[in-house]
This record gives C-alpha cells, sequence and structure tokens, in this order.
C-alpha cells in the first residue's frame, strides 16, 4: 500500500495539528449560530426598515460552512436585500457578557491603506450576546473609532480591533425572540460535541488495539474486503494526515459497503471513511452520479431507524445512546457532503438551511442525550 505525503489541508497552524474533521467542527459551531439566526435576523431587519427585507448567506459560505483546502471564505456571513438594494453584515456573538474587550478581526473591519486601517463601508456587523439575550448592529467605522489594534491572547496574541467593555456594552438591545433562537443554538452545539465524541472512542479503540501487540503478544490483521479493517486505515491515515496513492479507486471501493443490511454503527464507519476519501480527490464525471445516489442511500437507511422518541435503533447489540451517537454523527457529514458536492458539482442536492434538518425531532434528541449525560453524573 502506497501512501501519498501530499495534504489538502490548507498549511496554517490551526489545521496542522488537527485532523480535516476536527477542524470543521470548530466551523460548525460558527454555522449552526448563522443558520439558526437567519429568520429572526430578517424579522428584525424588517422591522427596522419597516419594509420587506430578504436575508441569505452570502459569497462562499451561501451553502457551506468549511473549505476543503482549508481556511475560511473572504465573503460577508449575510446578504440583505432591502428595496432592491444589497446590504452585507457580518455575524459574531460572545458566550459571555462579562469580558474585558469584545474582538474584531482586522481584516473583517477594513483594509490598510498606507498604514491606516480604512473600515470597509459596503457592509454592517449584527453582533449578540447570548446569556443576555441581547443584540446591536453597528458598522466596522464604528469599530475603529471606539476599538484599537492589539494583540489578543486567546487567539494566539493575534492583531485585532479590541473594543472596551463600557463602549461597547451600551449598543445593546434586549430581544425576548432571540431566547427560542439561542436555545436552539445551545441544542445543537451540545449535539454537536455529544455526536463528535465518538472519534474519541474510537481512538481509544485503535489504542487499546495496538497495545495488545506488545501487552499480549496479539497479532493485528487488517483484511482488505472486511468494512471494519478498511474504516481502520482510512482512520490511522486520517490521524497521521497521510492520503492514499489511489483514493479515488479506495472511494469506489468503499460505496460497494453500503446496503441495507448495514447498522448505523457499520453506516458511521463508511461515512466517515467517504468523508476521509471525498476530501481528498477531485471527482470524475462519472463517478460524481455515483455518489450522489448512494449519499441519498445512506442518508435514507440513516432515517429509516429514527425512532418517535428521538433516538435511532438498529441492532439490539448497541444501546439507543450509542446507535444514536452514531446516526448523529453521519447526519453531520452526509449534510456536509449535500453542500460541498451543491458548491463543487452542481448536485441537485435540496440545501441546507438548518444544521440537523435532518434529524427528525431535534429537541426530542437532544433531551434524550442530556438526561442520558445527567444520569452518568
Amino acid at each position: 500500500m502506497k501512501i501519498d505525503s501530499k495534504t489538502r489541508f490548507a498549511q496554517s497552524s490551526d489545521i496542522k495539528s488537527r485532523t480535516y474533521l476536527e477542524y470543521r467542527k470548530d466551523m460548525k459551531k460558527k454555522a449552526i449560530a448563522e443558520y439558526e439566526i437567519i429568520e429572526w435576523f430578517e424579522s428584525k431587519l424588517c422591522e427596522i426598515y419597516q419594509t420587506k427585507v430578504k436575508v441569505q448567506k452570502s459569497g462562499g459560505d451561501e451553502h457551506i460552512w468549511f473549505l476543503r483546502n482549508g481556511g475560511i471564505t473572504g465573503k460577508a456571513d449575510y446578504k440583505a436585500i432591502v428595496d432592491g438594494k444589497e446590504e452585507f453584515y457580518e455575524f459574531q456573538y460572545s458566550d459571555r457578557n462579562d469580558l474585558d474587550f469584545f474582538d474584531f478581526k482586522v481584516s473583517k473591519v477594513g483594509k490598510k491603506k498606507k498604514g491606516l486601517r480604512i473600515p470597509y463601508e459596503n457592509k454592517k456587523f449584527i453582533y449578540i450576546i447570548k446569556p443576555t439575550y441581547e443584540f446591536a448592529i453597528f458598522s466596522p467605522k464604528w469599530i475603529t473609532k471606539n476599538g484599537f489594534e492589539a494583540g489578543v491572547p486567546a487567539w494566539g496574541n493575534r492583531t485585532a480591533f479590541r473594543v472596551p467593555h463600557n463602549k461597547f456594552i451600551k449598543l445593546f438591545k434586549k430581544d425576548k425572540n432571540l431566547k427560542h433562537v439561542i436555545s436552539n443554538i445551545d441544542q445543537k452545539n451540545y449535539i454537536l460535541n455529544f455526536q463528535h465524541s465518538l472519534l474519541e472512542k474510537w481512538k481509544e479503540e485503535l489504542s487499546h488495539l495496538m497495545q495488545k501487540i506488545v501487552d499480549e503478544n496479539k497479532i493485528v490483521k487488517f483484511i482488505p474486503k472486511d468494512l471494519d479493517s478498511f474504516f481502520k486505515i482510512c482512520f490511522i491515515l486520517d490521524n497521521i494526515n497521510k492520503i492514499p496513492e489511489n483514493a479515488d479507486l479506495w472511494l469506489i471501493y468503499l460505496l460497494t459497503f453500503i446496503s441495507g443490511k448495514n447498522t448505523l454503527k457499520n453506516l458511521a464507519k463508511i461515512i466517515y471513511s467517504l468523508d476521509f476519501l471525498y476530501s481528498k480527490i477531485t471527482l470524475q464525471e462519472n463517478e460524481i452520479q455515483t455518489l450522489i445516489n448512494k449519499l441519498t442511500e445512506l442518508l435514507e437507511l440513516i432515517k429509516e431507524c429514527s425512532i418517535d422518541d428521538g433516538t435511532f435503533q438498529s441492532s439490539i447489540s448497541e444501546s439507543p445512546l450509542e446507535e444514536t451517537r452514531y446516526a448523529l454523527f453521519s447526519i453531520n457529514l452526509l449534510e456536509d457532503f449535500y453542500q460541498d458536492m451543491i458548491v463543487n458539482y452542481s448536485a441537485d442536492f435540496k440545501p441546507i438551511i438548518k444544521i440537523y434538518q435532518n434529524v427528525k425531532n431535534i429537541n426530542k434528541t437532544f433531551k434524550v442525550i442530556k438526561n442520558a449525560n445527567q444520569q452518568k453524573l
């Protein structure tokens, strides 16, 4: 088995030490919030302008919340259509209202010309403070006037515009309608952390397996035509940042494992492996429709396992909680697939307008997970 060491990650320090999937988890948290507030934000702008306003994601972020090569898009987060004219908005939020400073990336605030930072005039900021259900809308010019450029310790001392708390907090207004929106954001972040812990579980299982080679003189075999072996190889390669030389052929071979006989555990392994390989290749024309069909099939197989109480079930050998973790993990990645293929391959998928929109009853699922975790304490 030959492994090519090339990588599709951007060579930035925040990605090098993590797998592609771990990097995307951080991007997904912001995406959850961005998509959840759209309806509220649109309603708020209608109220402010006293006319009909349409708000949508803009630029490269319109359908996708991460770039396959790493990094982030340079476009504003939202585009608002007001009386036929376009307005652009950056979105930020804080989980705390007691910060000494509120920070903004200099690149989002303005461009540097002849040593001076010139604020953008064609966009504004929408900022939400989650604990107090408050919001504010302001211009980059306001930031440059009331803040200063300095290193941010929490950002590795990277330079940002820092606005003191006493100036910033005066901008905000409370909106009771934000309570429901923020509750949805918190629930989905909780679910994201829950399902993402599957990666740590897999790491532990593989670690114990490898330790047995020395501790118990065990022999570990990877059988080419076995799904579990295929998955473990992909998992190891992913975590050492290596790519199969024939990743495109691996992906096509992996598709042969998909069937209605798979448990949710096996589906999660298939989808993880697909995600790993897909991000490393460019699909050929004849491969695009094949993958579209298989992704549709995978989502339907998972949905068939959805139970009215908010859990997922496919096997009596696994607990409903673990089965639900497998399903959520898989849905999370499949929604990524859908968005990426819409953008990069013009796939005829229905766009994802909210994260976990393919979970039947997200509120019930959240309650099941939270109750189970509280019982463990």
